[in-house]
């Protein structure tokens, strides 16, 4: 789910990047919140950063005492996702294994459906290896899958989510 969220964070400007001009320094400041946004990943309560969409408030800068550079506390609002039980999420199969398939569903690549939430499918092995039920719907890579979210988890030594999903429900499986 794609949530709109409310951001304060310190953002610091390099003593190089500044120029006497205002205009120059909003976007020294706008420059470094972006450079600093992209380089996090996801955080446990509000999932994974996708984009700032606006920059409400620059508070007033003060010096760092280490390096001479200025420290701004700016709030910002921004899109995150994070995945959530109970709702039904769209992926790409991106591997096919024995007991079950990863799939990437926006930037959350470790979402994993068990042979045993696929009801009906069979793992046929080969070359491309794939999951087929009786009706001849198959599950390979690249395939588009519809699924339901069973749990998540987050793991905080890799900033990066966990989910456990199924093809169990109404209007589920390959789209």
């Amino acid at each position: 789910m794609f949530l709109k969220t409310q951001l304060s964070w310190n953002v610091l400007v390099p003593a190089e990047n500044l120029d006497a001009e205002g205009l120059m320094l909003q976007r020294a400041i706008l420059t470094r919140l972006l450079d600093d946004f992209a380089t996090k990943k996801a955080v446990k309560d509000i999932g994974y950063f996708i984009a700032v969409t606006t920059l409400d408030r620059v508070g007033k800068g003060l010096i760092s005492q280490q390096s001479g550079a200025l420290l701004f506390p700016v709030d910002f609002s921004c899109i995150t996702f994070k995945i959530l039980p109970g709702e039904t999420l769209e992926g790409v199969v991106h591997k096919v294994l024995k007991h079950g398939i990863f799939l990437r569903c926006g930037p959350a690549e470790k979402v994993y459906i068990s042979h045993h939430k696929m009801a009906g499918y069979e793992y046929v092995p080969g070359e491309n290896p794939c999951f087929v039920n009786d009706k001849g719907l198959k599950i390979e890579n690249g395939s588009l899958v519809r699924v339901t979210v069973i749990a998540e988890r987050y793991d905080e030594a890799e900033k990066d989510f966990r989910a456990l999903v199924s093809l169990e429900g109404d209007f589920l499986g390959p789209v």
